[in-house]
This record gives structure tokens, C-alpha cells and sequence, in this order.
């Protein structure tokens, strides 16, 4: 375990920053796409001074950030290899799988068929079924739900089946069952569902709130993951945010839940004071869920410039033994049509104290590069997908 370039790889995915339409944008109706650029022009700049000193504006210059004469780390960006333009794909894909058959998403609601069987195995009718916002949906429904007893299904643009259920209606060992019940239904080749997920709230109709008792059934991963070998290998795997739902618990030592992408960077800061070996793995999912999905691009731009100030505070627990690697996993232009995803390149930048200098690394051609320089710094089986880069950081 000795023989390796970094002790620590903290791994950032800002869930849903592309940078630009990719090369196949066309075939997934997201030609013109670009996140960060149509934020950028929203807020006549983006203010982000320590993404623009590692080389953001260096991989494709962004108003209102400087390109950096001498850029402080390495950056490129990369394009999916995968079919899809999900969480789960894109993630998955990071760390070594390349996902050939896309997840479903269900943009004008579930099959008939499947909500029959989801009333008739549970006993409960089902309401909504449709494309929306979570807290948008229970204000909507949440009054019938109450009366009724109904169940609300939703979906989004992610490849997820969601049921919000009030606690005081339907106690939440009940909710689970239900959506133990729905994942055993989406299990089918014809629905391929990514996850379901039990959205639980209180509160009296007009001020509803969501309760913490979230809980994810995902499905597992397709193939062993890079996080597998390193967990199997002795190292620590921490998961913080969306990350141990992404992967089902695969290949994880340690789980942080966060409620926000703020609360997301505390918590990740205060792992950086913890001595381990390994990876931290984090999701930062408000870019996606509360400004991208709802075509928000002053929203996303301050979140994307609060997230940027938080950077020295990362810097400043960096020793000379951990890398920093910054990336996406998909777009989510806040200006294109609909609410959906956008297929894009995404932004990677490596970041270690040791380096004198960064430049421009080679364009990737696939999220699971970042997978085989993880498993090639620790020494661990590379995947089957992706080319390390360790090598090329100097």
C-alpha cells in the first residue's frame, strides 16, 4: 500500500456543470447546449477567481473569469462515452464502467401497466404521475394525498421513480414497503429505472416541508467499480452527499449524508482533517436539482460562485500528499428547452500542492480516465474502461 504518488484523492463532482454541447449533443436533442457558458452570460460574468486561478477559463475561456497565465493545476475537459446523460450513468462511468444501454426516464409519466400493478400490490391509488418538482408536487397534491390516502408518483428528468407519502397519513415503515414493492416492479427490461425513492413530508397543506427520512433503492452498479478494488484493497472509500445512493452502497467504507452544497463543503472540509488513505468522494447536487432542472440561471451562478469561495478553505487543509480533482457528470443548461439533462463535456481539473506548474492535459474520451488514475495511484486493478493520467501530472 506503500508504492503510490498520493495518499489522499478528494474527488468534487458539481453535479450537472458542463462545459459546452459534445461532438453526439444532436442525438440527444441538446444541440447548443452549454452550462456554464449561458450562466456566465445570465450574470453578465461568473465570479469564481479560485476556479479561474486552477484553469477553468484555460479549458474554454468563460465571461467574467480570467484564463490563467500560469495555471495552478492541470485541466481538460472530457467527453461521456456512455449512452445516457444521467447522474447514475455519469457517475458510474467515473469511476470505470461504460454503461451501453441507457436508463429510462419518463417524460410524460410512468406506463399504465406499471401503475396498475404498483395500486394493486400495495392497495393504495396512485396520483400524479407525471415530470416535476418535488416540494412543487406535495403543494400541489399534498392536500388530496391527506384525504384520500392516495400515494404521489413523480418522476424527473433523472432515470427515478419517486413516491411522497405525509408521515402522519402513511408511517414511513409503510412508505419503504411501498417503494421496496415499486423497485421490485422497475426491476423489468422494458422499464429500466435507475432508483426509486421515498420522498416523505409533514406539515398542513400550504406549508408542507420534506422530512430527512429520504431513502434511496437504487440498483447496483453493472460491473465492479474502481471503488470496489480500493474498498477490497484496504482503502478507505468516504462517500459524501448522493454518493453512496449513486453506487448502493458499492465499494464504500464510510457514508455522510449532506443537505445542501454548502453543508456538502463543511463536511467535506471537515473530512480533510481526518487521517485516512484512500478517497473522498463528494456530489454537490444543488447545481442539478434546485437551479439547473428549474431553469434557474442566476440561481446556479450564485451557487456556482459560493461554492468557488469555499475553495481556500480546501486548499488550506492540502498537503503535499493529496490530489484534488474537479469534475461533472453531465450538463443541465439552465437555458435550453425543457428540464432535462444536456449532453455536454465536462470540465476536469487536478489540483495537487506538488505541482509547480499546471497546463493543459489531453482531451478525454471518457469520465472513467478519472477511474483508472484513482486505481493506478493506489495500485489497485484498473478498469476494464479509461487511461490513467497520473503520469502526465508533474
Amino acid at each position: 500500500m506503500e508504492n503510490r504518488t498520493y495518499k489522499r484523492i478528494h474527488l468534487i463532482v458539481l453535479d450537472s456543470v458542463g462545459i459546452g454541447e459534445a461532438p453526439d449533443a444532436e442525438k440527444f436533442n441538446d444541440k447548443g447546449a452549454d452550462t456554464l457558458g449561458h450562466i456566465a452570460e445570465k450574470m453578465n460574468g461568473l465570479n469564481m477567481p479560485n476556479m479561474g486561478k486552477l484553469g477553468l477559463s484555460n479549458i474554454r475561456e468563460i465571461k467574467g473569469i480570467t484564463p490563467a497565465e500560469h495555471p495552478l493545476a492541470y485541466y481538460t475537459k472530457m467527453q461521456e462515452a456512455s449512452n445516457g446523460k444521467d447522474t447514475m450513468t455519469g457517475h458510474w462511468e467515473i469511476m470505470g464502467l461504460n454503461i451501453k444501454e441507457p436508463f429510462q426516464t419518463f417524460p410524460n409519466g410512468f406506463p399504465e401497466e406499471l401503475i396498475r400493478q404498483l395500486e394493486e400490490k400495495t392497495g393504495r391509488k396512485v396520483i400524479g404521475n407525471k415530470p416535476a418538482s418535488g416540494t412543487a408536487i406535495i403543494e400541489e397534491l399534498g392536500k388530496e394525498h391527506m384525504e384520500t390516502g392516495a400515494i404521489i408518483v413523480y418522476t424527473s428528468a433523472d432515470p427515478v421513480l419517486q413516491i411522497a407519502a405525509h408521515e402522519e397519513v402513511i408511517p414511513l415503515e409503510e412508505l419503504y414497503k411501498i417503494c421496496k414493492i415499486a423497485r421490485e416492479l422497475t426491476l423489468a427490461d422494458e422499464y429500466k429505472v435507475g432508483r426509486v425513492i421515498a420522498r416523505p413530508f409533514v406539515g398542513e397543506p400550504g406549508h408542507f416541508t420534506r422530512t430527512s427520512n429520504r431513502h434511496d433503492y437504487a440498483l447496483k452498479p453493472f460491473g465492479r467499480t474502481v471503488m470496489n478494488e480500493l474498498k477490497d484493497g484496504g482503502y478507505d472509500v468516504i462517500a459524501l452527499g448522493k454518493i453512496a445512493d449513486i453506487y448502493d452502497g458499492e465499494g464504500i467504507t464510510d457514508a455522510v449524508r449532506t443537505v445542501s452544497n454548502m453543508d456538502g463543503m463543511d463536511k467535506f472540509i471537515k473530512t480533510m482533517d481526518k487521517e485516512f488513505t484512500g478517497l473522498s468522494f463528494l456530489n454537490l447536487v444543488d447545481f442539478d436539482a434546485l437551479y439547473g432542472h428549474r431553469r434557474d440561471p442566476e440561481g446556479y451562478g450564485k451557487a456556482l460562485e459560493e461554492f468557488d469561495a469555499r475553495l481556500p478553505e480546501v486548499f488550506a487543509k492540502m498537503t503535499a500528499e493529496d490530489l484534488l480533482i474537479i469534475t461533472a457528470d453531465h450538463g443541465n443548461d439552465p437555458v435550453h428547452h425543457g428540464t432535462d439533462h444536456t449532453r455536454e463535456f465536462v470540465p476536469l481539473i487536478v489540483y495537487s500542492k506538488q505541482f509547480k506548474r499546471g497546463k493543459e492535459l489531453p482531451l478525454r474520451k471518457t469520465f472513467a480516465d478519472i477511474g483508472a488514475t484513482v486505481a493506478d495511484n493506489f495500485n489497485v486493478k484498473l478498469p476494464d474502461y479509461g487511461t490513467s493520467f497520473l503520469r502526465d501530472l508533474k
